[in-house]
């Protein structure tokens, strides 16, 4: 996830999400996955303190500030490039699981952040972004 002061996703030229300050959260879904795995993840989001305070130390939630989120499902996240040139991935999960956990994801989401807008499961998204920092961090369960 990134932390960034403004971001959008398009599909087919459309602009399909548009947010302010918060994070742009792309979303892997391993094969060993589920839902409660989403939900820790969604409370640990809540509860980083990212953002910086009046003194411009790292203090402050998303909460904290009013910031909104971009998910945005990104399977490519799950690459394994340890052998050969080409990825692997063998540890994401099969299609039809991945979109269940992040449709599930994002309404999980919807009940702990001011704002929720997401992209589309398998589609060709553009997605830009300001990234503030950079400020980028790895979550994993």
């Amino acid at each position: 996830m990134q932390r960034v002061s403004g971001a959008k996703v398009k599909v087919d030229d459309n602009v399909i999400g548009n947010i302010g300050a918060g994070y742009v959260i792309f979303l892997g879904v391993a094969a060993t996955d589920d839902r409660q795995t989403i939900e820790k993840v969604a409370e640990k989001i809540k509860r980083l303190r990212l953002f910086p305070d009046e003194n411009g130390k790292t203090n402050l939630s998303i909460g904290e500030i009013g910031g909104e989120i971009l998910v945005i499902s990104q399977f490519t996240l799950l690459a394994d490039c340890k052998k050969g040139n080409r990825p692997s991935f063998t540890d994401a999960a099969p299609p039809e699981m991945a979109n269940e956990l992040y449709e599930y994801f994002i309404e999980y989401s919807k009940k702990l952040f001011n704002k929720v807008e997401h992209g589309i499961f398998g589609a060709d998204m553009k997605v830009t972004l300001t990234n503030e920092g950079p400020f980028t961090i790895i979550l994993e369960d």
